[in-house]
Order: structure tokens, then sequence, then C-alpha cells
């Protein structure tokens, strides 16, 4: 199977840049499995219904959330109608919406699309995500309950998000970070077969402050006084993520690239997936 995985977009910008790219790459690289963090969508926080339906009319399969999940208030009340918009598992037991979902691919197979948040350094109502995680394997183990599995971790300290990553080796096909924006150059297939990074970085405009204009942000760090609202920077973005390949016998991977157009991050694409 043929997985791309997509990191937070950021604003309109962001939003531009999926739809300039992600179509042709779902048809160059005949991809089976599009994911993408939409948790920055609408204006930087959370995302709205029309967004939603934006996302997958550009060719996402599943669309993931983290930290700012409900920013938009609207977001409490359709995501109840809205089965491939994915919070975060082990937010509090009565939050609206799904932690999990099982997904239909391009190429007739089942996809398991996890998405947890972190503890460390974040918000402190989210349980326990180990345990989190660990229920809903054993509920839909992988090629018992689905073809592939997939997790977004979203979290900032980039301990947790290896840990993570160990503790899902041989049990899922892909574990992402999501959260701090940035690429990190640690793609890898771990020692049991799980691809990994530990983050996707984000599709928004890199002449930024993690996607926000850089006045505001630079205000803050220097007097500690806020002046205003963060506003989504609105430079070309770039799509960042990462694109794995698992072998169907197993579900799990073998091969891993992080991906980058557009924008002015330098380019980067699976040369696995180039004829």
């Amino acid at each position: 199977m043929r997985i791309l995985f997509v990191g937070d977009v950021v604003g309109k910008t962001g939003r531009t840049a999926i739809n300039d790219h992600l179509p042709g790459m779902i048809k160059d690289w005949s991809l089976d499995l599009v994911i993408v963090n939409g948790e920055n969508s609408a204006g930087g926080f959370g995302i709205t219904e029309a967004i939603y339906h934006e996302l997958l009319d550009a060719g996402a399969d599943a669309i993931t959330l983290g930290n700012h999940a409900w920013n938009q208030k609207e977001a409490l009340v359709f995501i109840e109608r809205a089965p491939r918009l994915i919070r975060p598992l082990n937010f509090p037991r009565h939050s609206p919406g799904r932690g999990s979902a099982l997904v239909d691919t391009k190429n007739g197979k089942r996809a398991l699309v996890i998405n947890a948040i972190g503890r460390v350094f974040m918000e402190p109502s989210s349980n326990d995500p180990f345990a989190a995680i660990e229920r809903e394997l054993e509920a839909c183990p992988l090629r018992e309950g689905a073809d592939a599995v997939v997790l977004d971790f979203h979290a900032e300290a980039t301990s947790e998000k290896q840990g993570i990553g160990y503790f899902c080796d041989g049990r899922v096909s892909l574990v992402v970070g999501t959260h701090t924006h940035v690429p990190t150059a640690d793609h890898q297939v771990l020692t049991a077969g799980t691809a990994y990074m530990s983050d996707a970085g984000m599709t928004g405009d890199y002449d930024s402050v993690i996607g926000m204009q850089k006045e505001e942000p630079l205000q803050r760090f220097l007097t500690g006084i806020p002046s205003s609202r963060f506003e989504p920077a609105a430079g070309v973005a770039t799509l960042s993520g990462v694109a794995v390949e698992t072998d169907d016998a197993t579900g799990l991977a073998v091969k891993i690239a992080p991906v980058r157009a557009g924008g002015r991050l330098s380019p980067a694409v699976p040369e696995f997936w180039i004829s």
C-alpha cells in the first residue's frame, strides 16, 4: 500500500498548497491512502465543516486533528456527521467524535487511522496515550482488522513521540508525529517494521514562526506582552509530509521518505515511486 501523510495544514495558504499539489501526487504516485492533519486549517486554529469537505475533495481519505480540535466551535457538532474526521483518541471520555476510523482506501482495502495526543509539555487534561492506543490496537489488530494502521501522534516532546514509536513497532504501519510544525530528518523503518518520523512538519508558509506571521510572536518573545492575536502567514506554502510503502502481506513498512513541495523549503520526493 502506498501511503501519504500530510503535516498540519495552516490556514488558507496551506489549503492552497493542498489543492495545488495533492491531486497530482495522488495521480503520479498511484497513492492508496492519504491522511491530512487539518487541525490548523481554519485561520490557524481548528477546522470548519466547509474546510473538512474541501480537504476531502482534494483527495484526503481521512483528516486528523490535535489540541486545536475545538477552536472552531462548530466542530463540536459537525464532527458527529463527519466520519473521516478524527480527533485525539485520548481526549476526555465524553468528547464528541471519534479517535479512530476504519477507512476505505483507493485500492479497495481497509486502513485504521488513529489520532492520539501527547501529555508532555501539553495541556494536562488528556488521558494516557499509551493505554488508549493499546486498547485500539487490541480491538483492531494489523492484518486481522485492517490492512494498514496509521497513527498520528500529536505531541510536543520528541522523546514521547519516540516512545510511542517503539511501543507500536511491529503493530502499526506508520507512526508520525505532528504539532511542532517543523519537519524532522529521522524518518526510518524501525526494527520490527513500523515506519516512523518524529514530525511531518506543517503544510504552510515557512517564512513565519511555525506558520504564523512573525511580528506578534517576536513581540511576545521580546516583551512578554501580547499585542494582537496570532495570524497565519500568507506567503506560498510548502506541502510537507511523509511517504510510506507497506508490504501487503504484513501491513508493515518497507520504505519511507519525506515529501516537500512548493514554498521555501527544498523539495523532496519519494524516489522509490519515481519511475
